[in-house]
């Protein structure tokens, strides 16, 4: 090699090194950069007298520390109640609840490695998720950081390479809407229906949910019925789980329910304040549904969400529709009112991004459905509003399988509720999903509990619901088997094509899944013969149909 060559390589590497110096430079100032902005500074507390109160264990299942307790219940559901100021009571939440706090971040730690498995990138989403949530401190009031901090202090170390508790838990709670934004909601699909005055019986106001937000079978093990009587506001319950404050569905002592439903959002451009945190505000505050109106106004967000709101005191409930930019009101004037994933208020109902909502999305679907069962059950009952939540058709009373996103019931639910606002009546669903029993709370009478010997059985016997008779049938235990077999081929193992239709033969993704496992084993014939079956059942979404159709026309053209 002459002499003018090796100058020319050497000046050449010389340059790349240059370049490969200046960009790990970069990134050490990246990295820096991201390390300092995610960092966040817990609120300054004056009084910490609560930190030295430790609770008294009666038993595994049972709990206390002065009038707060935690109980599990015979039902499989955990109940809590705590009262006090917000650090205050953050603390002894934190307290009675610290395994079910620890173990919740297992689940959802899991969740996010079965979803990231690579480390390298966990430790970068953390950064980023920081970066996105570097303002969040600023978009919560003072009061739930003090009592988002004291839950807190009873996270587990084990986590700390992600941060410190309180930017965890505070983070935490703004899960659903960076995975509202990211997911554009695949992980939630909730329903949720109101009646009242001749459209229920004895002119009762019934209104019921299912809350499909789907984060892994192990995020519902741990249900927390917890009943807050804070030191201001108004007392009032939530379906939670540890270490959440936030509120996705409750009700307070002045007969106000609130529950909340995913809309289609674009990508946000930085962190404003949780959705959950906005209702569980609401619950506190609100005693009618100017007032929810007035506090959902005055709270910047960040993705777009329903607001289903019924009150007591007007005898009616509304939907309040928000994005980051607008706040409508849904009032549908009349005796019932429907709430899916999409807007219905006469402005943002015409966003090009609602109407692209209604066109692809299953919720139009869903929200058909409860029409036309609303119009079977003219006298509606709590009963009754319990077996629509239940279910699995499709409209008109298809068979779409069990499982499909278009059903009011999925089969994913964490929890489905129904609300008797005028009786502060609550019935909230036992496992499996809202298959199981529903039991009854007496929100005034839980709340003016003081003695430990009446919390042990704060359910109210005489109103429980038997639980679904589709648990007893073949279908359920073939559904069972069908979830099986998807997270054995989740998990990169073989099932036998005609297995897997067998487990849910009406379900179109039964056959996407044999269609893949038959490409997998090189039975192309037989993989285009599932994609077409699978493209003549009802498909959840239009992104998936495509999908499928991509998938037969690459086959057809192999």
């Amino acid at each position: 090699m002459s002499k003018t060559k090796r100058s020319m390589g050497w000046r050449i590497g010389k340059v790349l090194l240059i370049i490969l110096g200046i960009l790990l430079l970069l990134l050490l100032i990246l990295f820096i950069y991201l390390s300092r902005v995610s960092k966040i500074e817990p609120p300054v507390i004056t009084d910490r007298s609560a930190d030295l109160l430790e609770r008294t264990n009666v038993s595994d299942s049972f709990y206390y520390l002065n009038n707060n307790w935690l109980h599990l219940s015979r039902s499989g559901l955990y109940e809590l109640y705590v009262e006090g100021k917000p650090y205050e009571r953050g603390v002894i939440n934190g307290k009675l609840t610290k395994e079910l706090v620890q173990r919740q971040e297992d689940h959802f730690s899991a969740q996010i490695e079965k979803m990231v498995p690579s480390t390298f990138y966990r430790h970068f989403l953390k950064y980023l998720i920081g970066f996105f949530n570097r303002d969040l401190p600023n978009q919560v009031k003072e009061e739930y950081k003090q009592e988002i901090y004291g839950v807190s202090q009873a996270a587990s170390d084990k986590y700390a390479y992600i941060g410190t508790p309180y930017q965890r838990i505070l983070n935490y709670h703004a899960a659903h809407d960076i995975g509202h934004a990211l997911q554009t909601m695949a992980l939630v699909g909730c329903t949720s229906f109101g009646t009242w005055g001749s459209h229920s019986k004895d002119s009762a106001f019934i209104i019921g949910r299912n809350f499909d937000f789907y984060v892994g079978d192990r995020f519902a093990d741990d249900k927390l019925i917890a009943f807050i009587q804070p030191d201001s506001g108004y007392g009032f319950m939530t379906v939670t789980w540890g270490g959440f404050t936030g509120a996705v569905s409750g009700m307070n002592e002045a007969g106000l329910t609130v529950t909340i439903n995913a809309a289609k959002t674009d990508l946000p451009p930085g962190s404003a304040t949780p959705v959950s945190l906005v209702a569980r505000e609401i619950l506190q505050y609100a005693g009618n549904i100017k007032e929810a109106i007035a506090i959902a106004g005055s709270r910047k967000m960040f993705v777009s969400e329903s607001f289903l709101v019924g009150s007591a005191a007007d005898q009616k409930a509304v939907v309040i529709e928000k994005t980051p930019e607008a706040l409508d009101v849904y009032d549908p004037s009349q005796n019932h009112i429907i709430c899916a994933n999409h807007f219905q208020s006469p402005v943002l109902g015409k966003l090009p991004s609602n109407q692209e909502q209604i066109a692809e999305s299953a919720s139009a679907y869903r929200y058909k459905r409860v029409q036309e069962l609303l119009a079977e059950a003219k006298q509606n009952t709590v009963e009754q509003t319990i077996q629509i939540l239940r279910d699995t058709r499709g409209q008109q009373g298809a068979d779409i399988g069990l499982g499909n996103e278009k059903a009011i019931n999925q089969l994913i639910a964490h929890h489905s509720i129904v609300f008797e606002p005028n009786k502060r009546l609550v019935w909230v669903s036992t496992a499996p999903w809202q298959e199981g029993q529903f039991v009854c709370y007496d929100l005034k009478r839980v709340l003016s509990m003081r003695g430990l010997k009446e919390a042990r059985e704060i359910t109210d016997s005489s109103y429980l619901i038997p639980a679904d008779t589709l648990l007893q049938t073949g279908d359920f235990k073939r559904f069972l088997q069908f979830r099986t077999f998807k997270q054995r081929i989740l998990d990169g193992g073989i099932v036998a094509p005609d297995s897997i239709i067998a487990s849910n033969p009406s379900y179109y993704h039964a056959y996407v899944l044999a269609g893949d496992m038959a490409v997998q084993q090189k039975k192309l014939a037989e993989a285009i013969r599932y994609y077409r079956q699978a493209l003549s059942k009802e498909i959840a979404t239009v992104q998936e149909k495509v999908a499928i159709e991509e998938k037969l026309k690459k086959l057809e053209q192999h």
